[in-house]
């Protein structure tokens, strides 16, 4: 039986994780208190479900450690398996602005900025400890839901998904990844004006990236790497690896290097995803 905890920030996505686990067939309660997790767990463990239970700052444990120290004494009865929702101060900000809520620390004679950073340091124990952590800055509800309903399955199914996602380095590194490859030294087609506009998904950035042996070479060597370690980050009972290819923009060889790579491990069997950040923000 699987005990899926799912906690994060307020205003971060975590009802939204909480309705595709129920979707999947979860036994879902929110919002219950630490304290009362070992005795739910006792009356429902005969049930043969998957539970899950969500955990916000208002049910966290004064005491250092405590969440931790709770979960790790139900490993001998469950799989426990923490995901994280998170996003950052900003876009948190905006979105309380946007949709004139209060956050759950406000009451305390807090403004909103201040709540949000009060409520990073509480939750940062059971951050450290998650098994997942997902960034929803930049991530609608449903790319929320269908990342949740991927990787859940992903860790069901005993198959590590393999992700690969491009993003400009000028729009900010990606918080989710495993491992992040710099190929801004690549030759840029975004010099060469009839390929400026054009992206690393169309045929001719593809023939000019081709034309070049290096951006094959790396290609190549990212391969390689992935497919000497992949067998032993199976064996570590992961449930995804993220793989992060940034040039400056995230339009063109970023774009370029992750479909390739992408293409390379669906056509050899892996379950893959791919990501185009600055595309998909367009």
């Amino acid at each position: 039986m699987q005990l899926m905890v799912v906690s994060g920030r307020s205003g971060s996505g975590k009802s939204v994780a909480l309705r595709v686990l129920e979707d999947l067939g979860y036994y879902c309660v929110d919002n219950l208190p630490v304290t009362l997790l070992p005795q739910f767990i006792s009356t429902v463990e005969n049930n043969e479900q998957d539970i899950a239970v969500s955990i916000d700052v208002r049910n966290m444990p004064s005491e250092s450690g405590a969440i931790q120290k709770t979960l790790n004494s139900l490993d001998d009865k469950l799989d426990v398996n923490v995901i994280f929702i998170d996003a950052d101060d900003k876009e948190l900000v905006k979105r309380y602005s946007e949709t004139r809520r209060l956050h759950p620390l406000s009451k305390h004679d807090m403004s909103l900025e201040q709540a949000i950073q009060s409520e990073s340091a509480i939750v940062a124990d059971i951050k450290e400890h998650a098994d997942l952590v997902i960034d929803t800055t930049n991530k609608s509800i449903h790319d929320l839901s269908e990342t949740v309903r991927a990787r859940v399955l992903g860790r069901e199914s005993r198959k590590l998904i393999l992700v690969f996602e491009s993003f400009g380095f000028k729009h900010g590194l990606p918080t989710d990844a495993d491992y992040v490859f710099d190929v801004r030294f690549l030759p840029n087609p975004h010099w060469v004006p009839e390929l400026k506009p054009q992206t690393g998904l169309d045929q001719e950035v593809k023939e000019f990236l081709v034309g070049h042996a290096e951006v094959n070479k790396l290609i190549y060597q990212i391969r390689n790497f992935i497919e000497t370690w992949l067998p032993l980050l199976e064996k570590n009972n992961r449930s995804y690896l993220t793989v992060a290819i940034g040039c400056t923009g995230g339009q063109h060889r970023s774009v370029y290097v992750a479909q390739q790579l992408a293409d390379h491990f669906l056509h050899d069997g892996q379950q893959v995803q791919i990501r185009h950040r600055t595309l998909e923000s367009k």
